[in-house]
């Protein structure tokens, strides 16, 4: 049988300086597992608390981003299209014998699902162009609606195979390890090539039905190993959550000053808004917010050119990529930092 498919603050209590001492030191240790990001964080809720006349809250360990879908759970299920080796061989001239021939052997069934989605996209230009040719003309009554029946199946199939394709590479998967660490301050932008990566993926999804674009298998491979590199979606993930928890920590702190009417609040007009450590964070933040946005934009329109995926993937993109649902990272730290400014200005408002 013949298989068609791939399967602030300069003067500080000392006690302030034991504080920040400890939080630096959990944090080298891996307390928190937020490197000198949470350094950057506790560092200011610190100084905030110092200013308020008020004790820092413990820094609580953020959460950890949720599981990838398991692969079964990942991949779109593709039906078999077999059919007997007479037939294969009564459309030769739309030269297809080899391509079959090399999906079935050895190499073929054990490539990556990146290989096994250019096996079907050679495939269907090949009987397409074979169908906008004379050699229907030729073939049997049987032979010819086989083709057009071929034609047909492999056309709906290829936009599986492409979601396939990239669900079923470890590349992709691992981008979204739960093995990995806040990035640090230094570090909010991508590794070079890697929003190229998810550009040209995209492309290569938009395009698979373009006769003119013409793919590469060392170009695909090649970005696919670039996502490889870093697991930089992961990291830019909790990154977002250590800053969301922080941030909302902070915030409380302010409340709680509000709800004493400004008394024991001391140099925070005036000092901790000013100081370099503080200008540092602000920057830090900003950065940050830039680059999610920027890389989620990325994922959300490689994902828009796929196919509609399975409901455990549906599931993860809403409450991990969104960029508009309210529990999903992205928007939790905006909300958290927006929060956190409204309440800086509430404050300096009233206990000016």
């Amino acid at each position: 049988m013949g298989d068609w498919n791939s399967p602030g603050i300069e003067r500080r209590p000392r006690r302030w300086r034991a504080l920040s001492l400890v939080a630096a030191l959990l944090a080298g240790c891996g307390g928190s597992d937020g490197g000198e990001s949470d350094v950057l964080l506790t560092d200011y809720q610190q100084r905030l608390a110092a200013s308020l006349g008020l004790e820092a809250p413990p820094p609580g360990a953020p959460d950890n981003i949720g599981s990838f879908p398991d692969r079964r759970e990942r991949l779109l299920e593709i039906p078999e299209t077999r059919d007997g080796l007479l037939n294969v061989y009564a459309l030769r001239e739309c030269h297809i014998t080899n391509l079959v021939a090399e999906r079935n052997n050895q190499l073929g069934r054990v490539a990556p699902a990146s290989q096994r989605w250019l096996y079907e996209l050679e495939l269907w230009r090949r009987l397409d162009a074979c169908w906008n040719s004379e050699v229907p003309a030729a073939l049997a009554e049987s032979d010819r609606q086989r083709l057009a029946q071929l034609i047909e199946t492999k056309a709906e199939q290829l936009p599986r195979v492409s979601w396939n394709a990239l669900f079923d590479s470890s590349e992709w998967a691992g981008s979204f390890s739960r093995a990995s660490s806040p990035l640090s301050p230094e570090e909010t932008r991508p590794q070079d090539g890697q929003l190229a990566a998810l550009a040209y993926l995209r492309d290569a999804t938009l395009h698979q039905f373009d006769p003119d674009w013409q793919p590469d298998s060392a170009t695909l491979e090649g970005h696919l190993k670039t996502l490889q590199a870093r697991p930089f979606s992961a990291e830019l993930l909790r990154t977002l959550l250590l800053a969301e928890q922080r941030l909302e920590e902070a915030s409380d702190l302010l409340e709680q000053a509000l709800e004493r009417r400004c008394s024991r609040v001391t140099g925070f007009i005036d000092e901790l808004h000013q100081a370099p450590e503080h200008q540092r964070l602000e920057a830090w933040l900003a950065r940050l917010e830039e680059t999610a946005g920027e890389w989620f934009d990325a994922i959300d329109a490689l994902l828009e050119a796929q196919v509609e995926g399975p409901e455990a993937v549906t599931d993860y993109r809403r409450r991990w990529l969104s960029l508009e649902a309210p529990e999903a990272p992205l928007p939790a730290f905006d909300a958290a930092r927006g929060r956190h400014a409204a309440l800086r200005e509430t404050l300096v408002h009233h206990c000016r």
